[in-house]
C-alpha cells in the first residue's frame, strides 16, 4: 500500500480541489512577500504643536492633586479644562536631585498627538544629594480631540 504512490484520484473533483488549494496557498504566499500593503501614514508628522512647559504654581489645582497621588510611580496622563490640554509625564522617584523631564518632540499626526520625552539626569559636577526627587513634566497646549501617544 505504501510502497507505490498512487496518483490516481478516486473522485474526479478531488484533483480540482487539490489544485485550487495549492494555487490559493501560493497566491497567499506571493501576496505576503510582495508587499501588498497599504501605506500607513498614521505616524507621519503633519505639524509641530505649540506648547508651554508650565511650572508648579501654574498647574490647575485638580491636576496638581492627581499628580501628587500618582508621583510614587512613573505615569503619563492628559488633562483638559476648557480650551487647554495638559500633557503630564512623571518619571517616579529618582535618587537624588537634579533630574528633569524634557520635551524632545510634540507634534500632530493624521489621527493623534505624539509627545516624545526624555529623563535627564543631574550633571556630573552637580551634587545629587540623598533625598528622592520626583521629576514631572507638565506641558500646556491647545485642546484637541485626538488621543495622545507617549513615546
Amino acid at each position: 500500500m505504501f510502497g507505490k504512490w498512487n496518483l490516481k484520484w478516486k473522485k474526479p473533483g478531488r484533483r480540482a480541489t487539490a489544485a485550487f488549494g495549492i494555487v490559493a496557498i501560493l497566491a497567499a504566499v506571493c501576496i505576503g512577500f510582495t508587499g501588498c500593503r497599504s501605506e500607513n501614514n498614521a505616524d507621519e508628522k503633519i505639524r509641530d504643536l505649540d506648547f508651554t512647559v508650565i511650572g508648579e504654581n501654574e498647574i490647575p489645582a485638580e491636576l496638581a492633586d492627581i499628580i501628587a497621588q500618582k508621583r510614587e510611580k512613573p505615569f503619563k496622563l492628559t488633562y483638559a479644562d476648557g480650551s487647554d490640554m495638559y500633557i503630564v509625564v512623571g518619571e517616579g522617584p529618582q535618587k537624588g536631585g537634579g533630574f528633569s523631564v524634557a520635551v524632545k518632540e510634540l507634534y500632530v499626526t493624521e489621527n493623534s498627538i505624539v509627545i516624545r520625552t526624555e529623563l535627564i539626569g543631574p550633571e556630573k559636577d552637580e551634587a545629587s544629594g540623598a533625598d528622592m526627587s520626583y521629576p514631572v513634566l507638565v506641558v500646556k497646549t491647545q485642546f484637541m480631540e485626538e488621543p495622545v501617544v507617549f513615546r
